[in-house]
């Protein structure tokens, strides 16, 4: 070695146990050969754990300057809506994020997780797996849960008016035996998506979520009206609305509007609900 050689770090190879399950060389090729533009530009990163993969792209925000999809086979304090916490496991779930810039303000982005919805339903679809959508953000499977979608935003400081979204998703593959027990309650999954390489479903799922994000910004919720209701899963049947404890509307699912707003027919008349911190139920 010569000795007046510039010092160079370079980084110590991952522990075997520190592979991630996701090859992100292989998923970037994947997505670098569609033939939509706004997929071949989705960058791929692909690690065994981490906290939230959420947390880590909104940190990384101000850096970024193109999409960046995250996946992580273990997610030590993954988050779904109202700040539960969403359990994952290397074999049993797939979760994941993908940081999208909006030339729209964020007021222009309601019901975004409404078509978010509607694009994973679709790509399952592919995969032969028949889902519906709980309102506002929830992907059933014959009733029981299958996965759940977050999203945050931040206004992208150099460009006013512009906002970043992190649509983070968590979709189980398999139950883990016990867990349905533990908590009490059906789980939803899909073991037809261990029969393709991760890769390929990971390809299919950011395919569609890139395009629809491209038509969201450009048509708003109206384009995916029809499709969201092809797959409400509560349509026509009682349903409660629940906040805090205390039932605040009972009546019939119908659909939504052009905002994202669940519409219900109550003995009262016609509400329309805006997500929150309520939680929508089946009448018992």
């Amino acid at each position: 070695m010569d000795n007046n050689s510039p010092l160079q770090w370079t980084p110590a190879a991952p522990a075997a146990d520190d592979l991630p399950l996701v090859d992100a060389g292989k998923l970037a090729a994947q997505l670098a050969a569609s033939e939509h533009a706004p997929v071949r530009r989705v960058a791929v990163e692909a690690v065994a754990r981490t906290g939230s993969t959420n947390v880590d792209l909104m940190l990384r925000l101000a850096g970024l300057s193109r999409p960046l999809l995250r996946v992580a086979d273990r997610q030590s304090a993954g988050r779904g809506r109202a700040g539960r916490p969403w359990r994952s496991d290397p074999a049993s779930t797939l979760t994941f994020s993908l940081a999208w810039r909006f030339e729209r303000p964020l007021q222009a982005l309601l019901g975004l997780p409404l078509a978010v919805g509607v694009a994973l339903v679709e790509a399952l679809q592919v995969f032969g797996v028949r889902a519906q959508l709980k309102w506002p953000n929830d992907v059933l499977r014959d009733g029981a849960k299958l996965a759940g979608i977050l999203i945050e935003t931040a206004a992208d400081v150099p460009q006013p008016g512009f906002t970043w979204a992190v649509v983070g998703i968590g979709l189980n593959l398999d139950v883990p035996p016990g867990l349905e027990a533990e908590l009490e309650r059906s789980i939803g999954a899909a073991p037809e998506l261990r029969v393709p390489p991760r890769e390929t479903v990971l390809a299919v799922i950011a395919s569609a979520l890139a395009s629809s994000l491209v038509e969201f910004e450009r048509r708003g919720l109206g384009a995916f009206l029809p499709r969201w209701q092809a797959c409400h899963a509560y349509a026509g049947q009682a349903v409660r609305i629940i906040d805090h404890g205390t039932v605040v509307h009972e009546g019939m699912a119908t659909g939504i509007d052009a905002v994202g707003r669940l519409l219900i027919d109550t003995h009262q008349g016609p509400v329309a609900v805006m997500a929150g911190d309520v939680s929508l139920r089946l009448a018992s």
